[in-house]
């Protein structure tokens, strides 16, 4: 089934779900009922009963889905945490033991007030049992720390966590083309190539340090993007973020590689509240990478972040993700609850922002990378590729806010849905009276695998005056028998016929990524498949 349109769209959804009682017309969420073709009578000769049946082992379906998660591994080193629980004395601590300044500490206390005068937000589509925050450790960190610019004192064990996981920190492994801030649970263990981008004028270190070494900048922007007071849990993380990144740019500076965070939990019982802050002065790029894992708990924890980009004229900030966390079991016992928020600010003249994300794992994904187009002739750019299975929950999608004149926005974005899960579009595009000849396209599709999962779209678009021009189109579409078979007439086995179709359907997404993030993509994606059907 499809659906598209090229003018101005209320909020709709679109449902796919294994109907219980087929006697009974489904309907979709606007109560119009689904065409409904009658199966053909065909006459049979009576044959001796026969009865074949095909075990989920047996489903090639089944089998692509069923990859194992290869980075569900613990570290054993030695680690400090501090007591569970939430409360003022909480804060105090984590920002004494990150030795920061009172202006810091200021902050912090400021949105745990506004997280206390907050309720959770219910409205998204994802169901789950009421977080208790007073469960939750807020900091952890291994007992051996590094000097600054040496990874002498690390725990071999904390090294050898990140050769597993394909970043090698020490400078006879290390990657040579990007620079890396390797976070575990709590804190920052070491950031590679960080001298020699300096020499370049480029800042690229913990948000930790850079709170103490470049206090002026942070505070400059800190919360300026995303402030404590924007959401229930943009408040949460403004209160006890721990760690996470810092980048400034400056004027008329083309970053020399590639920087990157890789954000690691290890410990059971801490949730992580990474904060990353990447500012680009007039005239600079850089390109910032982001992956991440966890341990395979059979409990949730919580992951609530916070990412800030600030672009000033004529700069760029491309920001590519490959969210791997631990999504749970196949009965959807354990995984990460991953709610962030993402937003950019375009705030000068002829500056561009772009997302690019694949999202594989987490039990349940709540995020809106979001661009506001400020500046004129402003540039925002959304690709997102979310991938759902067994009993994962989804609830992610993008906001362009025009307010510069000649502003133009882009949303390419598709779902694919698996299992049980159920995998939600939700986007927005506000033109507001000032954005003057503003452009907007999207694209929003989503793709069903078997007969339980669910898809739902909800844009929403809202224009103020009469010189805007937008585009939106919206597809649904299903891997069937009827496709397989159509590959298997042309000697394609099952497995490579899904991933081709995957692939496909992708492809437009990962184009956008980059090439350091190619084969990880692949391996996420099972784009290359190992075994045959049997």
């Amino acid at each position: 089934m499809a659906s598209s349109s090229s003018s101005f769209l209320s909020p709709y959804s679109i449902t796919f779900l294994q109907n219980p009682n087929p006697s009974r017309t489904p309907f979709l969420g606007l109560g119009f009922p689904l065409n409904q073709t009658p199966t053909p009578t065909r006459r049979r000769r009576h044959l001796p009963a026969i009865r074949a049946v095909q075990t989920l082992d047996d489903d090639p379906i089944q089998r692509l889905l069923k990859r194992e998660y290869k980075y569900g591994f613990v570290s054993d080193f030695e680690s400090f945490s501090i007591p569970k629980g939430l409360n003022e004395s909480t804060i105090r601590s984590i920002s004494a033991l990150k030795e920061e300044p009172d202006w810091m500490l200021d902050f912090r206390l400021k949105a745990y007030r506004v997280f206390l005068s907050k309720a959770p937000p219910l409205w998204s589509d994802n169901r789950y049992p009421p977080i208790d925050f007073q469960s939750i450790c807020y900091y952890s960190a291994p007992k051996k720390k590094p000097k600054l610019g040496s990874l002498d004192e690390v725990d071999p064990k904390l090294l050898d966590t990140f050769d597993r996981l394909g970043i090698p920190l020490n400078e006879q492994k290390r990657l040579t083309n990007v620079a890396v801030d390797a976070v575990i649970d709590s804190t920052s263990i070491a950031t590679t190539h960080r001298a020699a981008l300096l020499e370049k004028g480029v800042i690229f270190c913990s948000i930790s340090e850079a709170i103490r070494e470049y206090p002026d900048l942070v505070r400059r922007y800190l919360g300026r993007v995303v402030p404590p007071g924007d959401n229930y849990y943009a408040a949460l993380n403004s209160a006890v973020f721990s760690d996470g990144s810092f980048c400034y740019v400056p004027k008329d500076t083309v970053s020399p590689m590639e920087i990157s965070t890789y954000f690691r939990i290890n410990d059971k019982e801490t949730g992580q509240f990474e904060r990353t802050l990447i500012v680009a002065d007039e005239r600079s790029f850089v390109s910032y990478l982001e992956g991440c894992t966890a341990p395979s708990y059979d409990r949730n924890q919580l992951h609530a972040a916070v990412v800030e980009l600030y672009c000033h004229e004529d700069a760029e900030i491309k920001y590519s993700t490959v969210q791997n966390w631990y999504a749970g079991d196949e009965e959807g016992k354990g995984g990460i609850y991953n709610f962030v928020t993402k937003r950019g600010r375009c705030a000068g003249n002829r500056s561009k922002i772009s997302w690019t994300q694949v999202e594989t794992g987490s039990a349940i994904t709540w995020k809106y990378p979001s661009v506001e187009l400020v500046g004129n002739d402003t540039v925002g750019e959304f690709y997102s590729v979310a991938l759902t299975k067994d009993y994962q929950q989804a609830d992610t999608g993008t906001k362009m806010i025009h307010k510069g004149k000649n502003s133009k926005s882009r949303i390419v974005s598709k779902g694919i849905s698996a299992g049980k899960s159920r995998n939600c579009y939700r986007g927005l595009v506000q033109i507001n009276s000032s954005a003057e000849n503003a452009r907007n396209f999207s694209q929003c599709d989503s793709m069903l695998i078997g007969d339980m999962a669910a898809a739902n779209t909800y844009p929403t678009i809202q224009v103020s005056g009469p010189t805007p021009c937008l585009e939106h189109e919206a597809s649904t579409s299903k891997i069937g028998e009827d496709q397989l078979f159509y590959f298997q007439q042309r000697g394609i086995g099952h497995e490579k016929a899904v991933a081709t179709m995957i692939g496909g359907f992708c492809k437009d997404v990962f184009e956008k990524l980059p090439l350091e993030f190619a084969s990880e993509v692949n391996a996420l994606m099972n784009l290359k498949l190992e075994g045959s059907v049997g």
